[in-house]
């Protein structure tokens, strides 16, 4: 090695070790430019139009009526009010409102999948397609809301929990026509294909808020924010343990709030995508983007999952202040494989509190072993100040390729007080571990005898 590359090597090596601080500034620079929606004073109680909460009518046609008085007025606030809300198909949202769903009401939806037709163009598992419309759905939209204290039920523990043994064929034929570039419009899908749908997916808006609601028994992903922008997630809480009930997914989205959320679901808490394969690399340039996860509890499955449909890239993503109040497979878990390409890089946990969990920090490039030709880039992940009770696998896995490492990984303030297996590191180059303690603490070297 000569002077100049040896020099190029210190220099790149010491810009490495300065930018493990959390970068408080970048945050908040995000958090300003996030836009919160404004609606006009316009307001209508669906109790006005006819709906009654009496757990027994379908008022799909009164918050429908409620949506569309909002158009003709440019917008406002639906006024739900307390009572339980039979709803026989999707409420579609249009610009500039907020529904708003007072404490003591609840919004239950049926589980007829033909109440969820005609098809929407929507996505699944990373891939574009027409299919059963999520419950609730909103299309180009801007300025719009879900707020109040009341509660979202997506009765999915039924009809639809049956659709996952039955759902093979539908998934890997969506999965055939994203590797073969099938034209979105000839994919539909619907009824036979048995391809759940979300229950809350915004789709290409901006200037979204929800806050405070509950959101309970989710069909399959709880909140999908997709191709979307200035969003804020905040004060809402879960109890949703069906199949894939993930509980936020951000996917090719930019500028995210999630802060002060109480996790409780079957599957992931929050699980940052950006498309799978051939048709998410053909959307590079839209990458997931400056999301922010803060002051949040998590339980469930996995706490912050990165993957595994990534492959047109996520960057800086900002996890701070987070503890678990039950059990996790996975605290922070980075995850990918040799089918995605695309980039995870620069990510910043700080301040975790784990419990019990299988495994605490898990970075793979390898995920159930699958794929080739296309293997991603993983750079520029920093861990600070995290405690961890017991880890029953492993504390920390890193796993790259021998000819595509893993580079720059920050460890910093770490300590994991008991763990059956405490670090796999392969095919990594760049790891800085600072005060990094795994298993009971080393103190003065005992004396020979």
């Amino acid at each position: 090695m000569n002077f100049r590359v040896l020099l190029f090597v210190v220099i790149s090596w010491s810009s490495f070790a300065q930018k493990t601080e959390f970068p408080t500034a970048k945050v908040d620079s995000i958090v300003n430019r996030i836009q919160l929606p404004v609606f006009p004073s316009y307001q209508i109680n669906v109790l006005k139009l006819g709906a009654k909460g009496d757990s027994v009518t379908n008022n799909k046609s009164f918050f429908d009526k409620a949506m569309a008085l909002c158009k003709k007025n440019k917008g406002g606030t639906i006024i739900v009010p307390k009572g339980i809300y039979k709803i026989k198909g999707p409420i579609h949202f249009v610009s500039n409102v907020n529904l708003k769903i007072e404490k003591g009401a609840k919004i239950k939806f049926s589980d007829d999948p033909k109440d969820y037709l005609p098809m929407v163009l929507t996505s699944w598992e990373g891939t574009m397609l027409y299919n059963y419309s999520p419950l609730i759905y909103a299309y180009d939209c801007s300025n719009i809301a879900i707020t109040g204290e009341g509660t979202i039920d997506g009765e999915g523990g039924d009809i639809w929990k049956s659709f996952k043994a039955k759902e093979n064929d539908g998934k890997m034929r969506s999965r055939e026509m994203n590797h073969n570039s099938v034209p979105v419009s000839d994919r539909k899908f619907g009824e036979g294909y048995f391809l759940r749908p979300q229950m809350i997916q915004f789709f290409n808006c901006k200037n979204i808020l929800v806050e405070n609601i509950r959101i309970e028994n989710s069909p399959f992903w709880c909140m999908h924010v997709l191709k979307s922008e200035s969003i804020t997630v905040r004060g809402v809480s879960y109890k949703s343990l069906n199949y894939n009930n993930d509980g936020i997914d951000p996917e090719y989205a930019k500028d995210v709030l999630i802060e002060n959320v109480t996790f409780d679901n079957g599957d992931d808490n929050v699980a940052i995508k950006a498309g799978r394969d051939h048709e998410g690399r053909a959307n590079s340039g839209t990458p997931s983007e400056n999301i922010i996860i803060r002051n949040c509890n998590f339980k469930g499955l996995h706490g912050v999952v990165l993957g595994s449909e990534m492959s047109a890239g996520i960057q800086n993503v900002y996890v701070e202040n987070c503890k678990t109040t039950g059990y996790l497979k996975r605290g922070i878990y980075i995850k990918t494989n040799a089918d995605r390409g695309g980039f995870i890089k620069n990510i910043f946990v700080n301040n975790l509190q784990l419990d019990e969990v299988e495994d605490c920090l898990y970075i793979t490039a390898n995920y159930h072993g699958e794929g080739s030709g296309f293997q991603s880039d993983i750079s520029n992940v920093y861990f600070s100040n995290i405690s961890c009770n017991k880890a029953t696998a492993s504390g920390i896995v890193i796993q790259g390729f021998p000819e595509k490492k893993i580079r720059n990984i920050s460890l910093k303030n770490i300590e994991i007080k008991s763990a059956k297996n405490a670090l796999s590191n392969e095919n990594a180059e760049n790891v800085l571990m600072t005060d990094v303690f795994i298993g009971q603490r080393a103190t003065v070297p005992s004396a020979a005898k």
